[in-house]
């Protein structure tokens, strides 16, 4: 009897660490997504040695004038959404890196480049529910940096401290559809807001980006601070340096597509009437 109790137990046990892991492993994408991803490889495949700061660029520069497009993400049950078709800021920042990580790694094969963009986007790399994604860019740059894929740059670069002050997510749930109804997912959120809150943050202000520019390189992920209460970042991009110009790529709202910024870095955030500076994160893969 108590052999069978044990037999029993342990199946309970696989059965349930298998599921967890079936849940994990949700992947939503589309055939054309692994066309893409195969036409990556053939432009990539002779740059794999070059330093990672080129690959992120090279990377950034073959999904040009791909359609911006919002929310691409918001699929239920939670799981990774690999889409190479439409990328909004986020995404496009996440696809990019990940690709590269995959480029770098030299293993060039779909499923390292799911494991990668999971590994970027979730807290831990691992899927259970909605508040393991990182919603919030402070957030994603901590994590990542403990994870050795990126580290802050922006004390360094000329820096001051930020305060932050997150609760746009757990004071508005209705707006979320994962959230809506759920109280044990809205206290995670809740909790998860002032853990960030209560971290050390630095950002460049405004009038010493141009001054610390030298500081600033090509790869390097930038996100803009803004005075929207409730939130650290509103955009994201890739920085890039053409000359002296310093500028960077994105995927933009207003051009709803992925390109290449005129304006200089500086000018884009002094135009938004709402940015305040910019954080820095550089790749260290």
């Amino acid at each position: 009897m108590k052999r069978l109790f044990l037999s029993i137990f342990f199946i309970s046990l696989f059965c349930s660490s298998f599921a967890q892991m079936a849940k994990s492993q949700i992947i939503y994408n589309q055939p054309e997504d692994r066309i893409i991803f195969s036409k990556y490889v053939v432009y990539i495949q002779n740059k794999t040695n070059l330093p990672t700061d080129q690959i992120i660029i090279e990377t950034a520069k073959f999904f040009l004038d791909v359609p911006y497009v919002a929310n691409t993400l918001e699929i239920e049950p939670e799981g990774l959404v690999v889409n190479l078709r439409e990328l909004d800021c986020t995404t496009f920042l996440e696809t990019i890196y990940a690709l590269s990580m995959t480029a770098k790694s030299q293993d060039l094969t779909f499923d390292n480049f799911c494991n990668k963009l999971r590994w970027l986007r979730y807290r831990e790399g691992s899927i259970n529910d909605y508040t393991d994604r990182l919603h919030y860019t402070s957030d994603w740059i901590d994590q990542n940096q403990e994870k050795g894929i990126v580290k802050s740059m922006a004390q360094s670069a000329g820096g001051e401290p930020l305060n932050l002050n997150l609760y746009i997510m757990s004071s508005n749930t209705d707006r979320y559809k994962q959230l809506k109804g759920k109280a044990d997912l809205i206290q995670k959120v809740k909790e998860k807001e002032m853990e960030i809150n209560a971290r050390k943050h630095f950002y460049i202000p405004t009038d010493k980006i141009d001054q610390n520019a030298g500081l600033i390189k090509s790869g390097d992920m930038v996100g803009f601070v803004t005075t929207i209460p409730g939130i650290d970042i509103s955009h994201v991009g890739i920085i890039y340096k053409d000359g002296d110009k310093l500028t960077f790529i994105h995927a933009s709202s207003s051009k709803k597509k992925v390109i290449i910024n005129q304006e200089p870095l500086s000018t884009f955030v002094k135009g938004t009437g709402r940015n305040t500076g910019i954080v820095l994160a550089r790749a260290q893969f």
